[in-house]
């Protein structure tokens, strides 16, 4: 039986979650920005109209926000996140494996399960998503994961489709590809797209039409796949159960500037008790940790500095005070008087599953800590679930005035029985 995989995808997802709750905002310019509202990270259609993009900075902008009285969100990543998992569990509906990309894609697997008429299955997909939830999305699907992505991004671009589209067939996958960019495909990013490009590979077709072997010769097995993607020839299999994070990053923007390496260092210690958290969520160690900083580097009128260092560990730790004790030495080699600090963070890195057999600390097993150390993290992260913000402001400082403003941020209308939705007849 012919494969069917499907990408359900979420239209500018932040912003429709927030208009869910304010009907008001539909059809008019809505913004969701970073953690610091410094930055843009999502757009709603009307806005990416007016030719504003991804990333930019709000003042860079704030001419044409003020002209068009664009509406500004913070950042909401509880209501986000219960949104996303409420879209998920409709979609689990429609497939027996489903695999879950980010927070608001999915991967359908639908072989056998809708070879009768794949555009009808997928429009029900469509309309019960939106139904149930208020979340608008696109449904793409083809014999595999690369097509379904490229479907997906075809539903969107063309309204004509109704937000479904199925590449099943050759010849309408051959229509499509001719006329698609080759930067569209999924994998290829700009410098992949501009070495095809002297290569006279500019259609998402030219890239198809190529023989694997010499895409492989001068690329990668990566891109080579994905040429066998695009003939319809499945090489990536559906992941039902989330692989672990092969590198964890903390880091915020600072809701003002800092000069003493005391405040970066509070800072920093918060970033890594979330990484170490999340790392013994997925039971894992990590044997690398690199730290960075910078200055604000739009601010072009102050000097500039920016930094990163690494260190491989002894042995790999899961333990919130090691990660904490590292990442505070490396931010000691780095720091520099004279300099107004915008931006931190840690990232953890060689990370390994915590069962599998690695070198150990010799001296911690001679003293019998290993199992208390395990212990005494279990017992953090039990406290920090319960208690989240006075935990860590004991952990991290009493200082808190570095962490980002989020001056615009919505009600938490699912997670919250203080913010509820009040609804008047």
């Amino acid at each position: 039986m012919p494969q069917c995989i499907a990408l359900v995808d979420a239209n500018n997802f932040y912003v429709s979650c927030e208009r869910i709750f304010r009907p008001d905002l539909i059809g008019k310019p809505v913004v969701v920005l970073s953690n610091n509202d410094g930055i843009i990270v999502a757009r709603s259609q009307e806005v990416k109209d007016l030719g504003i993009k991804m990333g930019a900075p709000v003042f860079q902008v704030q001419g044409l926000i003020n002209r068009h009285k664009i509406q500004l969100f913070s950042s909401n990543y509880t209501l986000y996140a219960d949104m996303s998992s409420r879209v998920m569990s409709v979609l689990e509906e429609f497939t027996p494996c489903l695999e879950v990309y980010s927070i608001d894609e999915a991967f359908l697997d639908l072989t056998g399960v809708c070879s009768d008429d794949p555009i009808a299955y997928g429009q029900q997909i469509k309309k019960t998503v939106f139904r149930s939830t208020g979340i608008p999305v696109c449904v793409g699907m083809g014999p595999t994961k690369t097509l379904a992505k490229l479907a997906n991004f075809a539903a969107k671009r063309w309204k004509q489709t109704g937000g479904v589209l199925d590449l099943s067939d050759p010849a309408r996958r051959e229509k499509l590809m001719r006329i698609v960019s080759v930067k569209e495909v999924w994998g290829i990013g700009s410098r992949i797209a501009a070495r095809l490009n002297q290569l006279g590979i500019r259609t998402v077709w030219d890239l198809a039409d190529q023989p694997v072997d010499r895409i492989q010769d001068q690329f990668n097995i990566t891109i080579a796949r994905t040429v066998m993607e695009l003939k319809g020839i499945a090489c990536l299999e559906l992941d039902a159960v989330a692989p672990d994070k092969q590198q964890i990053v903390s880091s915020r923007s600072f809701s003002h500037r800092l000069t003493e390496c005391r405040e970066l260092s509070e800072a920093l210690s918060e970033f890594c008790s979330r990484a170490a958290e999340k790392l013994r969520h997925q039971n894992s160690v990590a044997g690398y940790i690199s730290v960075f900083l910078r200055t604000n580097p739009f601010n072009l009128d102050e000097p500039q500095y920016q930094r990163a260092a690494g260190l491989t560990l002894p042995f790999a730790t899961q333990d919130t005070r090691v990660i904490v004790a590292t990442a505070n030495r490396l931010l000691k080699s780095m720091f520099k008087p004279g300099y107004r600090y915008q931006k931190c963070g840690v990232q953890l890195g060689k990370i390994a599953p915590a069962t599998v057999p690695g070198q150990a600390d010799l001296f911690e097993f001679a003293a019998g800590d290993a199992g208390h150390r395990a212990q005494l993290m279990q017992a953090l992260d039990q406290v920090n679930r319960r208690f989240p913000h006075s935990t860590r402001i004991a952990a991290a400082g009493f200082d808190q005035s570095w962490k980002p403003k989020a001056e615009r941020i919505s009600k938490r209308y699912t997670t919250d029985w203080e913010e509820l939705v009040i609804v008047k007849c």
